[in-house]
């Protein structure tokens, strides 16, 4: 009792399911080793003192219905035992053999230990399941090839390469902070799936430095990432004292600063949620500056006027800063400089017009198959060369 008590403390495990466990590979044992007729037999231990008892469970019947005496007894028998068993009841009576303690721990061995792993691998599992878009604080442990696995305590994590941010390097034995994105449970234990790149890696980093976001008073209403390169959050309070983009960058920016500084100096751009979508879309495409914002509410599609000198601004390099803009908004975002939307107002684009038949073209055109070959029957023939009579004959090679 005392081995399973340091079990418990240093397993962290249930004292119950540990008992359960050694239970159960003790009626594992005895089945193995008395043969697969006592299948009808249960194990106790004693919780306090450690003893334990094998019983063989019994169903009390009527004498012509016993069929198998190791799992049936009649109801005289029973009666004997004891005069208050019915038809129906069960019977258990002790079979525990005196050579037992030995079979039994050489035989279930591996059952107790097989058991502690799986009650261990569960509380890892449900202590990680909670965490879920969560940050935890690792150690990077080991890395093959593009992984990298960290250390979290009680698990290892994965760090594939798709989660990675470009352009990070990663150091043996250096502490490294990660967003928990998924937790499966398999057959060798649970599986932590984590990231560096996701938006919620920078969504719980701007909790973990603002108290504002934390307590509530400031709430990300949307936050679109671009890993390595650029972030765009919109932030929105109730509190008409509150600042939320204020709080957010802090004092001389040492707030915002400090989430850069964690994700290598990824460029943040902090935005007013507005629940106007030109006002918001207007704000999003910062740090351009939009002239008027046309909005389709039918196909969700918005037109925004740039200043002709900000238009590759407002688009971004290689079309960034309205790809996340349309991200963080949801709406589909097209712009047009200045000078190209006052010309679209004076010269409407025209819809083509299409043609009255259809088969029209397509019967010119089987003519003009049709007429191809008569064209080649009319090409005359080539003349064959003649040889020079002063010319040697050709030799094969």
């Amino acid at each position: 009792m005392s081995a399973i008590e340091d079990l418990v403390k240093e397993k962290e495990v249930s004292k119950d399911v540990l008992m359960d466990a050694i239970e159960a590979a003790l009626s594992s044992a005895y089945k193995k080793h008395y043969g697969s007729a006592n299948n009808n037999v249960r194990v106790y231990i004693d919780r306090e003192t450690g003893d334990f008892a094998v019983y063989m469970r019994r169903t009390v019947c009527q004498p012509e219905e016993v069929e198998n005496e190791t799992s049936e007894i009649t109801l005289e028998e029973a009666k004997k035992i004891d005069p208050k068993y019915e038809l129906g009841d069960i019977v258990e009576t002790e079979v525990t053999p005196r050579d037992f303690g030995r079979i039994a721990a050489q035989t279930a061995k591996q059952v107790v230990v097989q058991k502690i792993r799986e009650a261990e691998r569960e509380i890892v599992y449900n202590d990680y399941v909670n965490k879920v878009s969560e940050i935890a604080v690792g150690i990077v442990q080991r890395i093959a090839g593009d992984t990298v696995y960290v250390n979290l305590g009680r698990a290892e994590g994965i760090l594939s390469p798709t989660e990675q941010v470009p352009g990070e390097r990663y150091i043996l034995n250096s502490r490294l902070k990660v967003y928990i994105m998924d937790v499966r449970s398999t057959t060798k234990g649970p599986q932590i799936f984590l990231s560096r790149s996701h938006p919620g890696f920078v969504k719980r980093l701007f909790e973990l430095e603002v108290p504002e976001i934390h307590d509530g008073i400031v709430e990300i209403k949307s936050i679109s990432r671009e890993a390595g390169s650029r972030t765009k959050m919109a932030v929105y309070s109730e509190n008409e004292n509150v600042d939320p983009v204020g709080a957010c960058v802090g004092t001389r920016g040492s707030r915002v600063q400090a989430v850069v500084d964690e994700i290598f100096g990824e460029k943040i751009d902090i935005i007013m949620w507005d629940d106007d979508p030109a006002v918001l879309i207007s704000s999003a495409l910062s740090p351009a500056k939009t002239e008027q914002v046309i909005i389709h509410a039918e196909e969700k599609i918005a037109t925004a006027v740039v200043p002709d000198h900000q238009l590759s601004l407002a688009i971004g390099k290689e079309g960034q800063n309205v790809r996340i803009a349309a991200r963080l908004t949801g709406w589909k975002i097209d712009i047009k400089s200045h000078s190209r939307y006052e010309e679209e107002l004076k010269n409407p684009p025209q819809k083509p017009e299409t043609l009255p038949d259809q088969e029209q073209p397509e019967e010119g055109l089987l003519e003009e198959k049709q007429a191809l070959p008569e064209e080649r029957e009319e090409t005359p023939d080539l003349e064959p060369l003649q040889e020079d009579p002063g010319q040697e004959p050709l030799q094969d090679l």
